[in-house]
């Protein structure tokens, strides 16, 4: 293998979901001590909060549970279907902008919602948005992305293990 496996996580506004699995999914190549075989950021698929740091909130939550929230929100671009060898998206909306971005059949098979590396016994059917509810969404979220990105490390674990 010549470069590390990429994964982009993607939200809408790239401020509270997708750097929020970014982090954690960073904290378990850390801990596993992969940084070298497997990289990881996010992005949104729109710009409006640009080169902002993480909503303050998600921050907070995040930390509470030892995450660091460090990325700047930036928009997906059309080359990130290239450069990423998975494109994770947090919700159906998100999951259908990027079909409709991305422009060939390699770039859409790409494409995975998170909720689908949670465990199955989870009553979401997506990654909900905290953006415009209380306290406790933040939590939720921050305990979903836990149980998704467990399971999609897993994944990613298991598929370089066998490209060997």
């Amino acid at each position: 293998m010549t470069s590390p496996y990429s994964v982009l996580f993607v939200c809408m506004g790239n401020i509270c979901r997708s750097p929020t699995a970014e982090a954690i999914f960073q904290e378990k190549i850390n801990q596993a001590r992969l940084t070298h075989l497997i990289k990881c950021d996010s992005a949104g698929t729109i710009g409006f909060h640009e080169g902002k740091p993480s909503d303050p909130r998600m921050s907070r939550f995040a930390s509470e549970r030892g995450y660091h929230l460090t990325s700047k929100s930036r928009k997906i671009l059309l080359k990130d279907f290239d450069d990423f060898d998975l494109i994770v998206t947090m919700d159906n909306d998100n999951y259908d902008q990027l079909q409709i971005i991305a422009k060939t059949e390699a770039h859409c098979k790409k494409i995975r919602k998170m909720i689908s590396y949670a465990q199955p016994n989870t009553p979401f059917k997506e990654v909900p948005d905290p953006y415009y509810g209380g306290n406790d969404g933040f939590v939720a979220v921050v305990e979903l992305l836990e149980d998704a990105c467990s399971g999609l490390f897993k994944r990613v674990r298991d598929d370089l293990r066998h490209e060997k």
